[in-house]
């Protein structure tokens, strides 16, 4: 795994395999940032010439390489596109993170680079350091070698700050965090499935102090949670509900935090056409997005309590699985006509709504690739954020840009509900096509507790990467609504303190 250090000596220096500069999209070429100034002094004329030259421009994304003047200690200097200056002249923090992944992607198979990047504050220097790490993400666990370089050994980030290592400190944690729900994402459902998935909670539970509860097929029958159950009953593998609680003893606050975790999506019954299952190993995203969010306050030690609902099922056809048309006696009593087996989520997320609203926390959020429609509507990029609540939604719109993830809030429309209507039970799991998102939440809304805030996150789009891999973003598991998980949990620990 990539290390990430600080250290506050001249780049010239220090030997590396690599010293990266970062270079900005000016009005007449590219411009190297004053942090690459010792750098700039080793060539002959300067770089900018140089990168010019070679026709980079400084806009996001670009990454060139340049054999390193004498004198340097290193045989290459990477120069990283910034894009264009912000109004006070620098850099936000998204562009910080994926001029730090490009690097670390670029720079795969290195023992060593420097990165003389903008770093001169804590939330720079956190920056880059995530950046840098989920950039050198890969995936090999299936590789038979000879595939891949290995991810870059070591970062060091040239920084003058006295507290940088608090900040790599927070950035390592979440970034580790973030990398496992990935793994977990990426990893094939003929080897993470409820069982599995379950197991490797308790794991990690005990290794970080988090308590851990799982509910297995039989104890699922007896407390009646008849949504996990229907939607994993026509799979050899039997469903799990997983409670994940980080707990502080000067916490004010507690927040629930419920995941979607259907390990294989196939549709059910209503299976799905050619085209459309074959990254349905994605579909536990939102349980793995709270597991590794729930971990990552732990390891924080952040004074706030956080419970995390993982609601794990695979939806499979065969003789046993559940038929459209058939009534599933949810947990706490409700009745719901399946009309659409692939329309399971939701199912399993009602189960595990009631259930975290049971222990009364003072805000719930949800965490789901639920709805082909969210991806239509926002794209790939973005999730939509729905709650009950119009400051909550805001609140958690703001974390997530705060945390780098673009969301975008989403309405509940009161007339979009009719079309959940059913004639034999109290409400039907599929409604109207049109705004079939919107349609979603507002059947989770039906579940969500009374008097608590509550808000759903449909990150379908984001997700899964199916392209090209970009800034720190790879093929595959993204670990979408992890950091904006964790931001949530900091407000709240912040709040504690004030």
């Amino acid at each position: 795994m990539t290390e990430v250090t600080v250290t506050t000596s001249l780049v010239t220096t220090q030997p590396a395999d690599a010293y990266v500069i970062g270079v900005a999209q000016g009005p007449k070429g590219p411009l190297p940032t004053p942090e690459a100034q010792a750098v700039a002094e080793a060539f002959a004329g300067t770089p900018a010439e140089t990168l010019d030259a070679l026709g980079m421009t400084g806009a996001a994304g670009e990454a060139v390489a340049v054999p390193a003047p004498k004198g340097l200690g290193a045989a290459l200097v990477l120069a990283v596109g910034l894009g264009e200056a912000d109004g006070t002249g620098g850099h936000d923090a998204e562009a910080l993170r994926r001029a730090a992944g490009v690097a670390a992607r670029t720079l795969a198979g290195r023992a060593r680079a420097v990165l003389a990047l903008p770093a001169g504050t804590a939330d720079a220097v956190e920056a880059v350091a995530l950046g840098g790490l989920l950039g050198a993400y890969a995936f090999t666990a299936y590789r038979t070698g000879g595939h891949d370089k290995p991810p870059v050994g070591e970062l060091a980030i040239l920084t003058g700050l006295k507290d940088a290592e608090a900040a790599v400190r927070r950035a390592t944690v979440v970034g580790q965090e973030l990398n496992r729900s990935r793994d977990l994402v990426n990893t094939p459902a003929n080897d993470l499935y409820p069982e599995t998935f379950a197991a490797t909670v308790r794991a990690v539970g005990a290794e970080h102090g988090l308590a851990v509860e799982v509910l297995d097929e039989r104890e699922l029958a007896e407390q009646s949670f008849g949504g996990i159950l229907g939607v994993g009953q026509g799979s050899a593998r039997p469903p799990r509900l997983v409670k994940i609680a980080h707990t502080h003893p000067d916490a004010r606050t507690d927040l629930a935090f419920v995941g979607k975790g259907i390990t294989y999506d196939s549709g059910g019954i209503s299976l799905k056409p050619v085209g459309f299952n074959e990254i349905m190993k994605r579909d536990m995203s939102g349980a793995a997005a709270v597991f590794a969010a729930v971990t990552a306050v732990a390891r924080l030690g952040l004074r706030v309590n956080v419970t995390g609902w993982l609601a794990l099922a695979e939806n499979m056809p065969s003789g046993s699985a559940a038929r459209p048309g058939d009534v599933l006696r949810m947990y706490g009593g409700k009745t719901v006509e399946v009309l659409n087996t692939d329309a399971e989520g939701r199912l399993v997320l009602a189960d595990a709504l009631v259930r975290a609203g049971e222990e009364e926390p003072d805000a719930v959020v949800d965490v789901a690739t639920l709805t082909g429609a969210m991806r239509l509507g926002l794209g790939n990029r973005v999730f939509g954020v729905m709650s009950t609540d119009d400051a909550f939604r805001q609140r958690v719109v703001d974390a997530a840009g705060r945390a780098g993830e673009q969301a975008w809030p989403m309405p509940l429309p009161a007339e979009l509900r009719e079309s959940l209507d059913s004639s034999v039970a109290d409400i039907a799991n599929q409604g109207e096509r049109m705004g079939g998102g919107l349609v979603a939440g507002l059947f989770l809304k039906e579940f969500a507790p009374d008097g608590i805030p509550w808000a759903h996150l449909d990150i379908a789009g984001p997700a899964f990467h199916e392209g090209t891999p970009y800034g720190y973003t790879p093929q595959g598991g993204t670990g979408s609504a992890v950091r904006t998980l964790v931001r949530l949990a900091e407000d709240a620990a912040d709040e504690a303190r004030s």
